[in-house]
């Protein structure tokens, strides 16, 4: 809590009894600065003191007098501002950026605690499509913020390696199968395969009945079935890799489906155990009825696990493993039946920690004017649309900055940042347009536009020649356009908090949207660099804290921050 929110609520907890840490939880900033610095609204006393909240505000407005950071109470309606000291909080903002640097923004209040992200989980053996780009972005700005809030994340990929899919794979490969064409393109050769197998299938049923023996064969851990399993896993990992490492990405743990494999017949045990499954069509299943659900699959008649089992068998062993205080599984909306059929599942074999597991939904992403092209059909490919990006972007800088030595490299990070934000910005339950035309404008609510910004930023601050100092006339900085500023540096850690526990890294992509907007304003608006050398430090000190917020908004939104562009 800072020192101003801290006096004004305890100010008005000793005027109406209700503890500090209660008010501070509702106080916001008025959404007109010309209404003062911090605002309460007086809805959540109205039931604990009997009266109408616009009653309480204009008492606690006449009570409240005038004294420490506090320069004035006033009523509006039933709100409660406050003016403060604009230029002891100019200074608490801008010295706390100054001296916490990469670190603003975090604490420590998740030390010690653990929590798992599941996230991006491709199909072995399939192409790394577009449809995976947003649990991947997602799931990686969740990583980072909680990591800067100092939980220890924990990134797992599940990857899908494991089902009756990899029976087609093994028939279609020993049929058809080219060693030549599987090294050069190994993903390709497996698409090709998997697709003219269920083409030759609608002529040969008899092929489903072969790729069914050969699913049975590798769970039961024949030598040829599970050679051919793991060469197609190491293949498609290698090409994943490859975009990951493109975007920056690293996990903790790749484990697929395959890794709980051997678990899957303690959980079926203990279900039957505690008289939870029954057999229904000669499928295992736990009737959920009772919690208007349909049925929990459990094995289906040829006793072959599915995706509930393993994810149970994999829940209880993370939870043996890391004993998390969240586990968040970042997978879309059309996933919600089965998370909550899962998360049931455990409740009833009576894992009280069940409640601690989080689903993070999200909608699907389409291109604006239609799907992209690609060699590969229908499938619009992950390290494509990184590709179509750099190369855009490229262009663009070869228009707008031809001599910069780095644009390579400026052309990769705006790329690449240009489709993650375009994956976080908005609410994560919507549907993400992708419309290529605004993704990668350098104005306007883009990943490109924060990193103009960032780098316009940089570029103030050498022309400046000095570094920041913390010794400034803080009582300089009072022009609207600086206070906008001032004002968004200061919300910036709250912002953090609310993304991670509202699981919304949209809410920090606004965020960094409003500080990037303001920053413009204000050095459109004045000159940085003057001929008043005090007031030259007091702004060259904001430009830097804006500067310093922006890197680190990137990086929690999974993004770098170019110095030049």
């Amino acid at each position: 809590m800072n020192p101003f929110v801290r006096e004004l609520t305890e100010r008005v907890s000793r005027e109406v009894g209700l503890p500090p840490e209660d008010l501070a939880a509702h106080v916001q900033l008025p959404p007109d600065p010309e209404l003062g610095e911090y605002s309460l609204p007086c809805f959540p006393l109205a039931k604990a003191l009997r009266r109408p909240p616009q009653q309480i505000a204009s008492e606690l407005a006449g009570r409240i007098r005038p004294g420490g950071y506090i320069l004035a109470a006033e009523a509006a309606g039933p709100y409660l501002n406050f003016r403060v000291d604009k230029e002891a909080l100019a200074e608490y903002v801008l010295i706390g950026v100054y001296e916490r640097r990469e670190r603003y923004g975090g604490s420590d209040e998740g030390k010690g605690k653990v929590v798992v992200v599941d996230f991006s989980s491709p199909n072995i053996a399939k192409p790394f499509g577009i449809h995976h780009l947003r649990t991947t972005a997602i799931g990686w700005s969740l990583y980072r913020l909680y990591g800067v809030l100092g939980y220890k994340p924990i990134g797992i990929n599940h990857l899908g390696d494991w089902g009756t899919q990899f029976g087609k794979l093994i028939a279609a490969f020993r049929r058809w199968g080219d060693e030549k064409a599987l090294d050069a393109d190994p993903i390709g050769h497996l698409l090709e395969l998997y697709v003219r197998f269920h083409r030759e299938a609608e002529g040969q049923p008899e092929l489903e009945d072969e790729a069914k023996a050969w699913f049975k064969r590798l769970e039961e851990g024949d030598r040829e079935a599970r050679k051919l399993w793991e060469r197609f896993r190491d293949l498609s990992l290698r090409e994943f890799r490859k975009v990951y490492e493109l975007m920056g990405i690293s996990f903790d743990h790749y484990w697929g489906e395959s890794f709980y494999n051997d678990r899957v017949p303690e959980v079926v045990r203990r279900l039957k155990e505690l008289g939870l499954a029954r057999e229904s069509e000669r499928a295992l299943v736990v009737d959920l009825s009772e919690y208007d659900m349909s049925p929990c699959l459990i094995l289906k008649s040829d006793e072959a696990s599915l995706y509930a089992t393993r994810d149970i068998a994999a829940a209880i062993y993370r939870w043996e493993r890391f004993k998390f205080a969240k586990m968040l599984y970042v997978v879309g909306a059309d996933q919600q039946l089965h998370f909550r059929q899962v998360f049931q599942v455990l409740r009833l074999m009576g894992y009280e920690w069940a409640d601690r597991c989080v689903h993070v939904p999200f909608g699907l992403m389409r291109f604006r004017h239609g799907r992209m092209s690609t060699r590969k059909g229908r499938i619009v490919l992950l390290e494509e649309v990184f590709g179509r990006a750099i190369e855009l972007v490229r262009g663009i800088i070869e228009e707008k900055n031809p001599g910069l030595e780095s644009r390579e490299e400026v052309a990769r990070k705006v790329g690449v940042g240009a489709v993650m934000f375009a994956n976080l910005k908005g609410r994560r339950i919507k549907e993400a347009v992708f419309d290529w035309d605004e993704v990668l404008k350098f104005d306007g609510e883009t990943g490109p536009y924060l990193q103009y910004t960032h780098a316009r930023l940089c570029s103030i601050l050498r022309k400046y020649g000095e570094g920041p100092s913390p010794e400034v006339e803080f009582g300089l900085l009072r022009e609207p356009e600086e206070w906008a500023v001032i004002r968004l540096l200061e919300r910036f850690p709250e912002t953090v908090r609310l993304a991670a526990y509202q699981y919304e890294p949209g809410v920090l992509a606004g965020h960094m949207i409003d500080l990037a907007t303001a920053a413009n304003k204000f050095y459109n608006a004045h000159r940085v660099i003057g001929e008043d050398r005090e007031l030259s430090r007091a702004r060259a000190l904001l430009v830097y804290a804006a500067k310093t917020v922006l890197s680190n908004g990137l990086y929690l939104l999974g993004m770098e921050a170019p110095k030049e562009m």
